[in-house]
């Protein structure tokens, strides 16, 4: 059964109201801030907000939402544009998972790539059958997967649709064929990406014919996109997934001269969006109980935040506040965590990620502990997890985790090795008739497979996701006991990605959509916010100022330049091995304000908030 809410639309605050016939949308001013770390003050609006990645795809959803249009109009609109301004995250070449509230009801629509039928799991093993590095697996055909993302959002149109779903792709066709301007993030990581540029088509595209990425602030345009925008609009998601876009995809991707593919026409034409059961938890801060509601396996994501919320609510974490004095930029004064925080923190992730390593995976193929995914967020099973973590005052860290068992007679499967996982953007979206989003979009690795597909030769297209190196590369263990997360025909790839909706238990009031791209490490930037959210009492925007932090159950990672020395010092001192890295997030928030919502995006990267 969905988790319901006691809880009608108009207790949003909000009423309903009969959308327009017509849709006229008007391409706005361009500014875009740069790629590195520009403060932002966060947003109130009364009766909608929209958050994404980028300015022009913020604009296009408030433009759909001022129009009558529904959350899952304008989450339809804003991705529709990201493909275009923000092609290095996601787009119709991806997939996403889209965590969707009516005033009612959670439901969960799963548009996770799949595996081609001709996979193996043998796939990502070289000759000799050690794995392939990660670029050699990456880039060219073979990484690709079937693309839900637009599939999925035409199943939640159907549901939750206003406006027409032609409609809806009138920004993105306008940007793409008039022009957008270049912002510094794409720039930047076009300019530094050594495989971009290979492409042909993608050079043609992105580059000068001197090398070099076209600069920040030139106009581009993309009229194959629009091309495709417009047979999508016209003919639904077989617009893409059927005909010649379909075979221009399997072309690309069969014919790299490298690393070549095993995707096929009838993976495409047969690719299933699927509504899922949401998986909801408790969550008790401040003296009061929340209830945090977001997307089940193939996601990792809410499991292991379900479980580091509630490892350490087993722990003295709740009574330790934020320090302040460091935590800002170059050193500069803010909020930060301390020190014994962190230590309970990565503690916690460290067991939460050994369960999520050796237990998550597709459900089609995977057999949850104990036949239910609930097991491994059992309030029993993560108090005797915390167990396992040092919580005295000079406590020493685990360094790496072992996983538990959940429940009696759990499958035996192996741990999956690391590998590495990026790219992802988020949308997190409130409409005037009390529904709410929290959708979170990829194409995997920055640029994807680094294959951009031009239909009829001319300039532009879009690029096709990496989502099969999501799995594991190395199929079994030495012993040879399976990897849940192996490579299988028909099987959708371990996700970290996290929508995540937070209501009042009490109520059932919904309060917050958050979440976040930035790989496995997504899930920290999420649990951050969240926390920061609950425990700490900031606003959105304050939460996602935090310094980042986690652990993937090895080292403890720093966002480089936001914790002080002594900090580091003390973490090392328990004997954790602690790096600072950049850890780029992308987080987008809306929570519930004393007079209609409060919108945060991150100061990471380019996104804003916009609504009335």
């Amino acid at each position: 059964m969905r988790f319901r809410l006691a809880l009608c639309a108009a207790a949003l605050g909000v009423a309903a109201c009969t959308a327009p016939a017509r849709f006229d949308y008007a391409i706005p001013n361009q500014p875009e801030s740069g790629s590195g770390y520009t403060p932002k003050p966060g947003w109130a609006t009364s009766r909608f907000s929209v958050a994404a990645a980028n300015p022009l795809a913020t604009d296009a959803g408030y433009q759909v939402l001022k129009a009558g249009g529904s959350a899952v109009d304008a989450a339809i609109a804003v991705q529709m544009v990201l493909a275009l301004v923000e092609p290095q995250s996601s787009g119709i070449g991806g997939g996403a998972l889209l965590l969707h509230f009516d005033g009612k009801e959670v439901e969960a629509f799963d548009g996770r790539e799949t595996a081609p039928a001709a996979a193996d799991e043998r796939m990502f093993l070289a000759a000799d059958g050690k794995p392939l590095s990660f670029y050699e697996a990456v880039v060219g055909g073979r990484s690709v997967g079937v693309p839900g993302a637009v599939r999925m959002l035409e199943m939640a149109h159907r549901q939750y649709g206003k406006l027409p779903w032609a409609t809806l792709f009138q920004p993105a066709i306008t940007l793409a064929e008039q022009g957008f301007h270049i912002g510094p993030r794409l720039h930047m990581l076009a300019e530094s990406d050594t495989y971009l540029r290979k492409d042909p088509v993608a050079a043609a595209y992105l580059y000068r014919p001197d090398g070099h990425a076209r600069d920040a602030g030139d106009l581009l345009r993309n009229p194959e996109l629009a091309e495709v925008l417009r047979k999508i609009a016209a003919q639904g998601s077989k617009g893409l997934l059927e005909g010649e876009v379909a075979q221009a995809i399997v072309d690309k991707v069969r014919s790299h001269p490298t690393n070549p593919g095993r995707l096929s026409l009838a993976d495409l034409a047969g690719y299933e969006a699927k509504r899922r059961e949401p998986i909801c938890h408790d969550h008790r801060a401040r003296g009061r109980d929340w209830r945090l509601c977001g997307f089940p396996p193939p996601s990792s994501g809410t499991i292991a935040i379900g479980q580091i919320l509630g490892i350490l609510e087993n722990t003295p974490a709740s009574g330790m506040p934020l320090e302040t004095g460091f935590g800002g930029v170059a050193g500069t004064s803010a909020p930060a965590p301390s020190a014994p925080w962190l230590h309970l923190y990565t503690e916690a992730s460290r067991l939460a990620f050994a369960d999520r390593d050796r237990y998550v995976a597709d459900p089609a193929f995977v057999q949850a502990p104990g036949g239910n995914w609930s097991t491994l967020l059992a309030p029993a099973y993560l108090a005797q997890r915390a167990k396992l973590i040092d919580t005295s005052p000079a406590g020493k860290s685990m360094r790496r985790a072992v996983a538990g068992t959940p429940a009696p007679g759990t499958t035996s499967l192996a741990p999956m090795p690391q590998q590495v996982e990026q790219g992802t953007s988020h949308i997190s979206i409130v409409d005037s008739y009390g529904n709410a989003i929290a959708m979170t979009t990829t194409v995997e690795g920055q640029f994807g497979a680094r294959q951009m597909v031009s239909v009829h030769g001319g300039a532009g297209g879009f690029l096709l996701n990496n989502e099969l190196t999501d799995f594991s590369f190395t199929p079994a263990d030495a012993q040879g006991l399976p990897i849940a997360n192996r490579v299988q025909p028909g099987k959708r790839p371990r996700s970290s990605m996290s929508p995540t909706l937070v209501f009042d238990k009490a109520s059932g009031r919904f309060e917050m959509s958050v979440g976040s791209p930035g790989g496995a490490f997504l899930i920290h930037f999420t649990a951050k916010t969240i926390y920061g959210v609950l425990d700490w009492g900031l606003d959105a925007q304050r939460a996602i100022d935090l310094p980042n932090f986690g652990s993937l159950n090895g080292p403890s990672v720093l966002e480089a330049g936001r914790f002080p020395p002594a900090t580091v010092d003390a973490l090392r001192a328990r004997g954790a091995e602690v790096r600072e890295e950049t850890l780029t997030s992308g987080l987008q928030a809306i929570q519930r304000a004393e007079r209609g919502w409060f919108g945060g995006a991150d100061p990471r990267r380019e996104g804003v908030v916009r609504g009335d």
